[in-house]
């Protein structure tokens, strides 16, 4: 089979990042890989390297680089956002709460969409808010299953505990009850990528009169499936 593009240039480049997807290599290892020319290994490596797609290891050997790894996370947000839209309508539906999904960014987590009530006192959060890691289910949800040194700099004036989120890590999901706003509860739950890892949280929120206070007695399940499709869309799709 002909692999090539008929631009030389992109499919020499190809060759090179599909040479380093099975680990580090030196030029001598690209060359071997990529029955290219040694100057032209070299050249290509050091230009993908400018641009990003390539690094260096420790022991000053070729390896993928950063930007890789963004690009692959901006073309899962696309297929999360893609699927979220219907499985947050249905979770409306089901719960007849405002449902919500969020992602991580930095020290904040951002409401990337949302299905509002349709009738009623109406309690969603506007996509595009941004909203502390500091408190509520969904931000226990993305703190949760941190790395230690990320999670123990997290729970720094935190309103949960990491014996709180040993409890999420056990259950599968998350509560909160008037943590991030008096009057309000949450239920949320983690949506995972192909590594299961986790990337997002689907929620439902309201006032604590409708929801209890003991919320995820009523919505858990519910919110556990939606967050499972969403894990699920994201895996076929890689």
């Amino acid at each position: 089979m002909d692999n090539s593009s008929g631009v030389g240039v992109l499919d020499k480049a190809a060759l090179v990042l599909s040479a380093l997807e099975s680990g580090p290599a030196t030029l001598a290892g690209l060359v071997a890989a990529t029955g290219l020319a040694r100057p032209t290994a070299h050249r290509l490596a050091v230009a993908l390297e400018h641009h990003r797609m390539v690094a260096r290891d420790m022991q000053g050997r070729f390896i993928l680089g950063p930007r890789l790894a963004e690009l692959a996370a901006a073309a899962g947000e696309d297929r999360l956002l893609a699927t979220a839209g219907p499985v947050l309508t249905h979770l409306r539906d089901v719960t007849g709460e405002s449902a919500q999904l969020y992602r991580r960014q930095g020290d904040m987590r951002i409401c990337v969409a949302a299905a509002e009530r349709l009738s009623g006192l109406r309690d969603t959060v506007p996509v595009g808010s941004t909203l502390t890691m500091k408190a509520g289910s969904s931000a226990q949800i993305l703190m949760a299953w941190e790395e230690p040194e990320r999670l123990h700099r997290g729970l720094q004036g935190a309103r949960f505990t990491a014996t709180a989120l040993s409890g999420v890590r056990r259950r599968g999901w998350a509560q909160s009850i008037g943590e991030r706003e008096p009057g309000v509860a949450s239920v949320s739950a983690p949506v995972r990528g192909p590594s299961n890892r986790v990337v997002a949280a689907v929620s439902v929120s309201g006032p604590i009169e409708r929801l209890s206070r003991h919320p995820g007695r009523m919505h858990a399940q519910a919110i556990i499936d939606a967050a499972g499709r969403l894990s699920e869309a994201l895996r076929r799709s890689s």
